[in-house]
């Protein structure tokens, strides 16, 4: 029964990986010809496993460190932010329970039925030299209020805009299997609010935390919608560095490198992600 969705993924997605691989690494055969033709400042393997010469250019260039730092940072502090809101939010809505956490929840999932596109343009509008922000400042006389459109803080705006509402679901639902009985409990022997939090919620709703945190950081490092859109032409992150060296530069080699290095990052989180869930099943084990 698993056999055919094992195939379907095997043939479109891991033959593609091990034929850019290849080719990152100087083979130019097969189903690497046609782009081997095209394709500019290329490295030819020049030993049976191939060369290294492309990810020497890549790692070594000063473009590409820039927008791999950038990439990183804009991750970290959009997981940050994100995790931060969502939490705050699915907290709210469970001690409070009342119409004014359920309105911050639906406010907090409305970007879910936006396309990225769309908020991607309302945050140049609203940040822009003109935008809401910068008009509603200098109404109250503040004339230096900054300018975010084209800037890393608008692609941090727009990450934390396009993945917040999967990770308020995913925390709301968390906590919301918490058992009112342990609360009550906690309430009747004299435990405040934020032992309350500390000691029974946020330990019941670690399974989701790491999924949010997760699935959070593999969208930002692959993104490329929001970061194009919204932020500078240079440094910017990875996603728009690849997409420019491939389309501009027409050069595919170095633009596979880089999707390779995207791919490490995702996949060394992919493994916490998997060490996360294998350590919660031997404790659920366990716990039997």
């Amino acid at each position: 029964m698993a056999a055919p969705p094992l195939l379907v993924v095997a043939l479109f997605v891991g033959i593609p990986i091990v034929s850019g691989v290849l080719y990152t690494l100087g083979h130019f055969g097969g189903l690497n010809s046609t782009v081997a033709v095209l394709g500019l400042h290329q490295h030819r393997a020049d030993h049976w496993w191939g060369t290294f010469g492309a990810y020497h250019e890549v790692l070594t260039n000063r473009a590409f460190q820039q927008s791999l730092r950038t990439t990183v940072e804009v991750a970290l502090l959009s997981v940050a932010l994100v995790f931060t809101l969502a939490l705050s939010v699915a907290l709210y809505a469970r001690l409070a329970a009342n119409r004014t956490a359920r309105a911050m929840t639906a406010l907090a999932v409305t970007p879910l039925f936006l396309p990225a596109v769309i908020g991607s343009y309302a945050i140049l509008e609203f940040y822009a030299g003109d935008g809401f922000v910068r008009t509603v400042a200098h109404t109250f006389g503040w004339d230096s209020a900054p300018r975010l459109s084209y800037t890393i803080w608008a692609v941090v705006i727009g990450q934390v805009w396009t993945n917040l509402p999967f990770a308020v679901l995913m925390m709301t639902s968390g906590l919301a299997a918490v058992p009112d009985a342990l609360i009550e409990a906690a309430r009747d022997s004299g435990a405040r609010l934020h032992h309350i939090v500390r000691h029974i919620l946020l330990p019941m709703a670690s399974g989701p935390a790491v999924i949010v945190a997760s699935f959070t950081t593999i969208s930002v490092l692959g993104s490329f919608t929001v970061p194009y859109l919204t932020g500078p032409s240079a440094p910017n992150m990875l996603g728009v560095q690849l997409t420019n060296t491939f389309q501009a530069y027409n050069r595919p080699q170095q633009s596979l490198v880089m999707a390779v290095v995207i791919f490490a990052l995702a996949s060394m989180i992919g493994l916490v992600y998997i060490r996360s869930n294998v350590r919660q099943a031997r404790h659920s084990a366990a716990a039997r």
